[in-house]
Parts: structure tokens; sequence; C-alpha cells
């Protein structure tokens, strides 16, 4: 049975997050022929419409108001209510990132609906929406179904492959003005700590230091990797802990949960706080001193050496075959 998906559309930086195109994948499945609906949220978003339904959105529904310039929960979920009210979306789908997470209970809480968070993967089964989550610090999967109401899930990023862009496909793109009032919180200055370049939680390439780094400048090397290979740098809590980087790189059960193309530890132990956040990730590569750190039990590849001797050296291989690419 079709039907109608409302997307949020993810925007930083005055685009869109890739997250948002799995979303609008995620969606097709879910729609199962049915139409899916785009919605942009925030101060001059419309002209990003355009991408979203290249990426697959039938349509998409803007709301621009003075108050979206940053977001806030209470903003934002006064603007979606307002879409879901004038869509009457059969379901929804966001992704689970730092905004989905913060937003999508809310919602759920006020549109009395359940939600099935962090989902991996969507499938059709007899005519119903199958979704897969992680459970147990992802040493397990779930299968769920909703069987009644509204469908409301978010995603993990760099799980569903977004859908081939289309630059011919056109839909429409419209504006709804939303009354929004009442904010118990107002954004009036972001500083950012992180580092600009890739983002980490869509990040492809991961590579990630420990404490094995010993130092701020020991992630240079691990820096210069990542750039090679056009991705970005993360951190196990030790290393986080040890003030060798910033906590907005940390990853594991307590930071960012990552699931790239290629993850390649240095210097990292394997405590399972650490893998919670990336044991999902296509290929594992450690590289680490001791021949008995746990980090070797869920690597594809292992490497036993110093990674002071064994980064530099494969910054270089990696550099010459792209060289020769």
């Amino acid at each position: 049975m079709s039907k109608k998906i409302l997307v949020l559309g993810e925007v930083r930086d005055g685009s869109l997050r890739n997250v948002s195109f799995e979303a609008v994948a995620a969606a097709k499945a879910a729609a199962q022929g049915g139409e899916v609906v785009g919605v942009l949220v925030g101060q001059s978003v419309h002209s990003l419409g355009n991408d979203l339904i290249q990426h697959g959105a039938d349509r998409v529904v803007t709301v621009e108001h003075v108050q979206l310039a940053q977001y806030t929960s209470d903003g934002y979920a006064q603007a979606l209510l307002a879409v879901i009210q004038d869509v009457n979306p059969d379901g929804i789908i966001f992704g689970h990132t730092a905004l989905g997470k913060d937003l999508a209970p809310k919602l759920a809480a006020k549109l009395n609906s359940g939600l099935i968070s962090d989902v991996t993967a969507i499938e059709e089964a007899g005519g119903n929406i199958i979704f897969t989550r992680p459970i147990y610090s992802g040493k397990a999967f779930e299968k769920k179904m909703i069987t009644d109401g509204l469908m409301f899930a978010t995603i993990r990023p760099n799980n569903i492959a977004p859908l081939e862009k289309d630059e011919s496909k056109t839909g429409d793109i419209s504006s709804l003005q939303a009354d929004i009032k009442d904010l118990r919180s107002i954004i009036k200055e972001v500083v950012q700590k992180a580092s600009t370049g890739v983002d980490l939680s869509e990040a492809k390439v991961i590579v990630a230091g420990g404490r094995g780094v010993k130092s701020k400048e020991g992630f240079e090397p691990l820096k210069e990797l990542a750039k090679v290979l056009g991705g970005a740098v993360g951190a196990s809590r030790g290393a986080c802990d040890a003030d060798y980087c910033d906590y907005s790189l940390q990853i594991g059960q307590t930071g960012k949960v990552v699931t790239p193309d290629l993850y390649i530890a240095c210097g990292i132990s394997g405590a399972i706080q650490h893998l919670a956040g990336m044991s999902n990730s296509k290929v594992i590569v450690a590289i680490n001193k001791d021949p008995e750190a746990n980090i070797f039990n869920v690597a594809d590849y292992g490497i036993v050496g110093d990674l002071f001797e064994v980064v530099p050296m494969l910054t270089e291989e990696f550099r010459k075959l792209l060289i020769k690419a």
C-alpha cells in the first residue's frame, strides 16, 4: 500500500548534508511507490529544494523565518508541526544526527507517535516495512514494524545509499508560512570548536587515534593520512581525556557512532566503549604495537607496529597510488 512520507532535509553551512539524500532514499523504500515530500526549515533555504528533488523527492515544502536562522528544538518543532498538519503524511524520516536525535523524540511526543531510532536498513516484506536497528552497543540487531499510526524513524548516516542524482528531475517547491513564537531559547552566537573539513558522522574514510598517539602532535601524521584519503580524523575517549584532541572527535558509546567504508584505528586498544561506535564500519584496519590488543579482534586487517612509522609509510603509498590514478 503506497504511503506519503515526509523527509527533513538537514542544512548545514548553506548546503544539504548527505544524510538528507540518504533519508530520501529510505523514504522511497518506505513509501512503496507513494509520494516523498521533502521539507526544508531555516532562512533562505528555498533554493536548496531542487537538490532534494533531484535526489528523489517528489516535491518540497519550505518554511522560512528569521527565528529559524539557527536551530532550536522549539522553533523547528513549530515549523514541522505546521508542515505535518498541511501535508498529513503517513510517515516521517529524519537523519539520526545531533539535530535528529534532539528533534525527533520531541515531535513524536507532540504527535503521540512511536519512534524507531538509529535505523540502519529498511526492507519490504509481505506488504509491511521492516526497520533494522542495532541494540546492545551494536552486538545484536532487532527488526521492528509499525502496525498502526504514524511511521516515524531516524536513519543512521552512511548506511542507506542515496539515490543517484537526476538533474533532469523536476518537482514543485512550495512555501508554507508558520507562526514561530514563544521560543524558550534563542541562539545569539555559535562558536564552533570542531575543525572544518569532512563531517565525521558522514565520512567515508576515518583515521582515528587513541592513547597511542601520545600527544597533540601525535595526531599530525593521522591528519595528513586523512587529508590524502579525503577522510576525517576521529579519536577514542582515552585520547580526548588525555587532552590530545577535542571531544568533538570522540567516537564510541559516549561519542559519535560512525559507519565509514574504511576505518583506520591507530594506537587504539579496542575498549568495548570505543568498539560500540565503530565496529559496523565496512573495513577496519588496526595499527598497534601490542599484538594482543582487542582492536585486532574486530579488524579486517591488522598491522603490528609503531604507528609513527606505519602511518607515514601508508600516507606515502596512498599518495603514490592517487597520483597514478
